[in-house]
């Protein structure tokens, strides 16, 4: 008797499905965990001191906020000592591009005469500031006796509080107990009312700023023109290179990477100088030597408080100064500078 065995199909197990690969993230965590431990903090501190208040601004600039309109309810006591709370009518609002509108086309503020005023005070002061300040440098980098007390003397404005310059330039410049116009007296001419014309207020603002700004550009030339290889001024002497022909074709180009960042560095800082132009001009005469940063101050703070103009002045500004910035990097690229 034969028996037929029937056998059994062997069940087929199922693939392992490997995990996912951890996302970009991820893989940057587990492999700098401690670095990131470290930037948190910073991240914080940088959320709470500056992209808040930079969010808010913003947000700010598209309303009509002001000190008068700002309380949301009216409370009045009544007899028995109650308060008794409306609604104000009269409360901000949003307004969209309303500020920018009317700021741009004059309607309020003095947006267009602070902005050309500024232009001129940020390039004139950036140009000579760099100048004089490259010019020192090269005189300081060469061999000559009491070189170090030289440059400790050229440093040494940038280690006065800049307050403290302020009031300094200005009791100089004045009218009737200022050095200068002693000086001017000295020599025979007349004394100069240095803060009732506009050009000559802004002078001396401009002087001021000059004199605080050099100290800076001394240090970063200085430091660019010891990194130029001294083989090179070697190499020129031996062709017959001119002193002249050695700046033009080898200080300067061995500078230019130093050059383009100290640049860009004293234009946004010149360009946003508030305590020059508030301590030493006061926007004398009428408020002609004003520049936007003082501008958007005292529409934040003098009088009834513009919160919503001082914010569009903000916006306004960062926008220009992100511009310039721009477009200086694209330039910078087309001259084969890295950036």
């Amino acid at each position: 008797m034969s028996t037929a065995t029937v056998g059994r199909r062997t069940p087929t197990p199922e693939p392992v499905r490997e995990p996912a690969p951890p996302g970009r993230l991820r893989r940057s965590w587990d492999k700098h965990w401690y670095a990131w431990a470290m930037v948190t903090p910073v991240v914080i501190v940088l959320s709470v001191l500056v992209f808040y208040p930079l969010a808010r601004g913003i947000y700010l600039s598209f309303t009509d906020l002001t000190e008068a309109n700002q309380q949301r309810e009216l409370c009045t006591p009544s007899i028995t000592g109650e308060l008794t709370c409306q609604a104000n009518p009269n409360a901000w609002e949003f307004v969209g591009l309303d500020n920018y509108i009317q700021v741009l086309s004059g309607q309020i503020g003095q947006f267009w005469p602070q902005f050309w005023t500024t232009i001129i005070w940020t390039v004139t002061c950036v140009v000579f500031t760099y100048g004089i300040g490259l010019g020192l440098a090269v005189l300081l980098n060469r061999p000559m006796r009491g070189r170090s007390f030289y440059r400790v003397l050229l440093i040494l404005p940038w280690a006065v509080p800049g307050f403290v310059s302020a009031f300094s330039w200005r009791f100089m410049f004045n009218h009737d107990f200022g050095v200068v116009n002693a000086l001017l007296k000295a020599v025979g001419l007349d004394p100069v009312h240095w803060f009732d014309d506009k050009w000559t207020a802004l002078s001396t603002a401009i002087i001021t700023n000059i004199w605080l700004g050099v100290p800076f550009m001394i240090v970063s030339l200085l430091g660019g023109l010891t990194a130029i290889p001294a083989e090179l001024y070697e190499a020129a002497t031996i062709d017959g290179a001119t002193p002249w022909q050695k700046f033009k074709n080898v200080t300067l180009p061995g500078l230019r990477p130093v050059s383009m960042t100290v640049l860009l560095l004293g234009t946004i800082w010149t360009f946003n100088m508030f305590p020059i132009i508030f301590l030493v001009t006061r926007g004398q005469p009428a408020g002609q030597t004003e520049i936007l940063v003082t501008g958007a101050y005292r529409a934040a703070f003098e009088g009834i408080r513009n919160y919503s103009l001082a914010s569009t002045y903000g916006v306004l500004i960062l926008s220009i100064l992100l511009v310039f910035s721009v477009f200086y990097r694209r330039a910078l690229r087309k001259q084969g500078e890295v950036w």
